[in-house]
């Protein structure tokens, strides 16, 4: 089949995906099956081989983002309803000072984001946003702006959130160094959306009338839903539980740099290192700490772990899905022409892995569908282009940047900051729509800053 009819097939799929997705209203696990069998079949993959190289793309993606999201999803859950968010936010304001409420609620956003997904992160935080605003008088929007848009940056580049650890499986891009430099060029981003928020929120912006209301009775205590505790977490506590896996996977990654390769002590680092095994041991821990330990008994912290896995389901469902249509263009040979395409229109890769990831995410909305479909468009291109470790992941981390920005009313996440900050349509345009779009382009910047200095240098 000439190059060109599978670049049409290609163009064909995708806008088929976003047709179903958009248009209709389908689930997305849904469209991106039906749409990787027809593709696979129109591409000329034997009707006999199709369903096998379904099973074989969601198993490959899911051997290791099942368990990353799972367990991440425990994690986040547990210190959900221990009331760890609330009780961290307060460590921060007071470490800060009243004046800087802000800057501290956004601190604690950027630790509280790294286990927990945006959207139950943000809905966790809004009972303390709520409170923060009316004790200063302000209104919601002018603190959850910068908290809502720090904590989307960690979601799509920093592991266990289920894009960037999907988009690694399928590039084959080690999770150690993403989760080191996504939250490496994370930080600086919290800063400017601290500023960049500020410099929005200038001018008076009207509040929709029920969320006014809903605000107006709000009392400025308001904790949100926790079990009855004997014992409340400390915010060390909550502190250590973020770190934990953080500090084990950049153990064995920097660690293992650093022994011989094969030797005894590269395989336990490596074993200590790996994120399954450090989520593991740190949903273990909290099992304990922020529950029996706190008050909880061992059933009813079970329960509220158990509870995390129904909407973390499809989560791994739709990156399974999007895992399948990765493999269906590389097995194809569509990824390979798209390969070439790109080399010949003279785009550096990680470009182009912008690129593509703001289009795709502009397009369909989901930042985790945009990052899974294009690693899976690039992954041929990688495979190819002998990169090194380090240029994979920023490869990677560029496709998490691009799929941040252009957040607008066909992503969910709009709908959540919009509505609970109090923001039409047209407002949340000029505000959230703009602000996620102005830190993608600045995380992407640091991005390529970093990946032509590694470049440079060989490494």
């Amino acid at each position: 089949m000439s190059p060109l009819m599978l670049l049409l097939i290609a163009v064909a799929g995708v806008a088929l995906l976003l047709l179903g997705v958009i248009k209709f209203k389908m689930p997305a696990f849904i469209v991106l099956l039906l749409v990787s069998m027809l593709v696979a079949l129109a591409a000329g993959i034997p009707i006999q081989e199709v369903a096998g190289l379904v099973t074989e793309g969601m198993g490959g993606t899911l051997g290791s983002v099942a368990v990353l999201v799972g367990l991440g999803a425990m994690l986040g859950k547990v210190i959900e309803i221990s009331g760890g968010a609330q009780v961290l936010s307060t460590r921060f304001t007071a470490l800060f000072g009243p004046r800087r409420v802000i800057a501290a609620l956004t601190t604690a956003a950027f630790l509280l984001a790294i286990p927990v997904f945006f959207d139950v992160g943000f809905i966790v935080l809004v009972p303390i946003i709520y409170g923060f605003a009316k004790a200063l008088g302000v209104p919601p929007v002018k603190i959850g702006l910068p908290v809502g848009a720090i904590m989307l940056a960690i979601h799509v580049v920093v592991p266990p959130h289920p894009g960037v650890v999907g988009g690694a499986e399928i590039l084959g891009a080690d999770i150690g160094w993403a989760t080191i430099l996504g939250l490496a060029f994370c930080a600086p981003l919290g800063v400017l959306s601290y500023f960049v928020a500020k410099r929005i929120n200038r001018r008076e912006i009207p509040m929709l009338p029920e969320t006014a209301e809903q605000f107006e009775s709000f009392g400025a205590s308001g904790t949100g839903t926790t079990l009855a505790k004997t014992k409340a977490p400390t915010s060390s506590m909550v502190i250590s539980m973020i770190l934990l896996p953080i500090v084990m996977i950049m153990l064995g990654t920097v660690g293992g740099s650093l022994v011989a390769a094969e030797s005894a002590a590269a395989n336990i680092l490596g074993f200590i290192g790996s994120p399954s095994v450090a989520l593991l041991v740190t949903v273990l821990v909290s099992y304990y700490l922020l529950g029996v330990r706190s008050g909880w008994s061992s059933e009813q912290t079970g329960k509220v772990m158990d509870s995390a896995l129904a909407p973390a389901a499809i989560v791994i469902l739709v990156t399974g899905a999007g895992g399948v249509f990765g493999k269906v263009l590389t097995e194809s040979g569509i990824g390979t022409v798209l390969a070439q395409s790109l080399s010949s229109a003279g785009l550096p890769i990680i470009v182009m892995a912008f690129i593509l990831a703001a289009i795709l995410r502009a397009s369909q909305g989901s930042a985790t569908v945009a990052i899974i479909t294009t690693t899976g468009l690039l992954a041929a291109a990688v495979e190819a282009g002998g990169y090194s470790t380090v240029q994979t992941v920023l490869i990677l981390v560029a496709v998490g940047f691009g799929a941040f920005g252009l957040s607008h009313v066909n992503d969910s996440g709009f709908w959540i900051v919009t509505r609970f900050l109090g923001l039409s349509v047209a407002e949340g345009l000029r505000t959230w729509t703009v602000l996620t779009t102005v830190l993608g382009v600045a995380g992407f910047a640091l991005t390529a800053i970093t990946y032509a200095i590694i470049t440079a240098a060989g490494v």
